[in-house]
């Protein structure tokens, strides 16, 4: 399709992609580079990217995030490292939460494991908080945060996990006990 532009425009063209970049309250589709996977990072391609209300409250300049928005995706694994090249080619879903699992600098990781994952000081979280979200063609996660789509489940549906996880995790941190009473 591009074999007629120069060789260093056609490498060029490879290197952007689509995304819905949001600057503040306001956001536009524009060409931005592919991300470079980091150590222990894969690159996934977006095959679908669901909305939620945060991604419009996001939108509207709640948080003040500034880059590609969105959270809740199933994609496909085009490159992982050795230790996970299982899931090139698969369909995957990731969690959002990336902590930064270094128990020298605060410890909450550390202490509290994957329970404390939501409120490492140092975390980020997948287009809301410090790392480009999923309204792009391509977006990078640490393979710990992806988990495949098992091969009966439809990748429309598989888009609501990080939604069905959200709810699941309300319920793990047992925020009402069978002890407490309505005053």
């Amino acid at each position: 399709p591009v074999w007629w532009l120069p060789a260093w425009l056609r490498e060029m063209c490879t290197r952007l992609m689509r995304g819905f970049v949001v600057d503040g309250a306001s956001g536009s589709v524009m060409d931005v580079p592919v991300p470079e996977p980091a150590e222990g990072e894969a690159l996934v391609r977006v095959l679908v990217a669901a909305v939620c209300a945060t991604d419009i409250e996001i939108m509207k300049g709640y948080m003040g995030f500034k880059g590609i928005v969105g959270h809740e995706f199933v994609g496909v694994v085009e490159t992982a490292p050795a230790s996970h090249a299982h899931l090139v080619g698969k369909r995957v879903v990731g969690d959002i939460n990336l902590c930064c699992w270094d128990a020298a600098s605060c410890g909450t990781c550390a202490v509290g494991g994957a329970r404390a994952r939501n409120h490492c000081p140092k975390r980020t979280v997948l287009g809301i908080l410090n790392k480009d979200g999923t309204y792009c063609e391509r977006l990078t996660l640490p393979v710990v945060n992806l988990h495949a789509v098992p091969d009966g489940v439809s990748t429309e549906n598989a888009a609501f996990a990080e939604p069905l996880a959200a709810a699941f995790r309300i319920a793990e941190q047992r925020v009402v006990s069978p002890k407490d009473r309505e005053a």
